[in-house]
């Protein structure tokens, strides 16, 4: 919202003062609307401090490291929130989040904690009868109003977006020649950088659930999908065209940010795995290329070319708009691989640049330049040795584009084949 003046005349001044007023107006119902939630949302988290934190540390019903595990830092974001009611309730916005902004490092704790809190609760309310009592009684006290614990906790995530919308309308309606004008500035930023952190760990928590559900959609645990640094992309059946020009055979196909996993249907005579995969190849992507190929089907649709080190693929599929968002997801991903390589080399080419040293400084130390004989010796029988074909290759590959490392012994247990 701009504060530069209105339209110049006998009227400019009206104008100005109206547009000053309609403000004004604004602020003081957002900042009342501010201070009655806040005072909500204390006498929330003052329900889980005092009916759940204080009293089961008390009692001991669980234990500390489990404790923590549920409630985490949610009794320091309550102190800290009660300081910033009292600056509220005294007409000290910005003063009161200009004090609150250091303690937000509380609220991160927290939220980085928020999905192993709820499985770690989840996990006491079907193994720990007591605490499943316990919790059961304090939630049937009238303070709590039938509200839950797994909503109670929740309550620090929603505020945060919360305070977001109400620190934008706050300095959005306020002058910048208030004092206060700064003050917010700095906590609308603050709280935007919580706000992004939430967001970054839910992708990852829905990132991980979908490479869970992968996991169980594949037959055995030979075929590892979940991996640090991996991530989700789309899935889908393509036809895979062979080179000798036999039938094209549809095939399920996986895609994640470093690799393209290929899978077919278990038979149905297998009872156990009828509604599972099992994974035939797993293409990393970071030396492919991919193309678009027409002209070669009936109906509407087209050919992909994906071209390996090892292998070259042809994909088939009828449905134009399938086969353009599998183009573009292949070459997006191979893009954002392939620049994360290039950075990875070039630190790897400033690392490899040393200062010579000296003759004279050569000279005096004779026992590092054995040890450098000794190590370049090691090196060039290393180098003698010939690389692992095959799937053990694939980690070596994946480690240089920043995708997570595997050890050789899973490497060399996948079923899949790893090109």
């Amino acid at each position: 919202m701009s504060f530069s003046p209105g339209p110049s005349g006998p009227l400019g001044g009206t104008s100005i003062q109206e547009q000053r007023d309609r403000w004004e107006r604004k602020r003081s119902r957002t900042a009342r609307e501010l201070v009655l939630t806040e005072q909500r949302y204390c006498q929330q988290l003052e329900l889980v401090t005092t009916y759940f934190v204080e009293i089961l540390k008390a009692k001991g019903t669980l234990k500390q490291d489990i404790r923590e595990g549920i409630f985490s830092s949610i009794k320091a974001i309550h102190s800290v929130n009660q300081s910033l009611l009292v600056h509220l309730e005294n007409g000290y916005f910005g003063r009161g989040f200009d004090q609150m902004c250091p303690h937000l490092h509380h609220y991160n704790t927290y939220m980085d904690n928020i999905y192993n809190g709820s499985r770690v609760l989840g996990i006491q309310l079907k193994k720990n009868k007591p605490f499943r009592r316990f919790k059961k009684l304090q939630e049937a006290r009238p303070e709590f109003h039938n509200q839950k614990l797994e909503d109670l906790l929740q309550l620090p995530v929603q505020r945060i977006d919360q305070y977001k919308h109400f620190l934008q309308d706050l300095t959005a309606n306020t002058s910048p020649d208030n004092p206060e004008f700064h003050q917010l500035s700095r906590a609308v930023a603050a709280v935007n950088e919580v706000s992004k952190r939430i967001q970054n760990n839910t992708r990852r928590h829905e990132n991980h659930l979908q490479l869970c559900r992968v996991q169980k959609l594949l037959k055995g645990r030979k075929t590892k999908v979940s991996a640090a640094g991996r991530w989700y992309i789309r899935e889908g059946w393509l036809k895979v065209v062979p080179p000798k020009g036999a039938d094209a055979t549809p095939k399920m196909f996986f895609l994640f940010s470093d690799m393209l996993l290929q899978a077919k249907h278990c038979s149905p005579l297998q009872f156990t795995n009828r509604d599972k995969f099992a994974g035939q190849h797993a293409f990393p992507l970071q030396d492919c290329t991919v193309e678009k190929v027409f002209g070669h089907t009936r109906s509407q649709g087209g050919l992909l070319s994906l071209t390996f080190p090892k292998a070259k693929l042809l994909l088939m599929s009828c449905n134009q708009e399938d086969l353009n968002d599998w183009y573009q997801s292949l070459s997006s991903a191979i893009g954002k691989l392939q620049s994360k390589q290039t950075v990875v080399h070039q630190r790897d080419d400033e690392l490899c640049r040393r200062p010579l040293r000296s003759a004279a400084d050569s000279h005096n130390t004779p026992s590092s330049s054995r040890k450098r004989n000794m190590v370049s010796s090691e090196t060039s029988e290393h180098a003698q040795k010939p690389p692992v074909e095959g799937e053990g290759s694939a980690p070596k590959r994946m480690k240089q584009c920043d995708a997570p490392e595997q050890s050789s012994a899973e490497a060399s247990s996948s079923s899949c084949v790893i090109l």
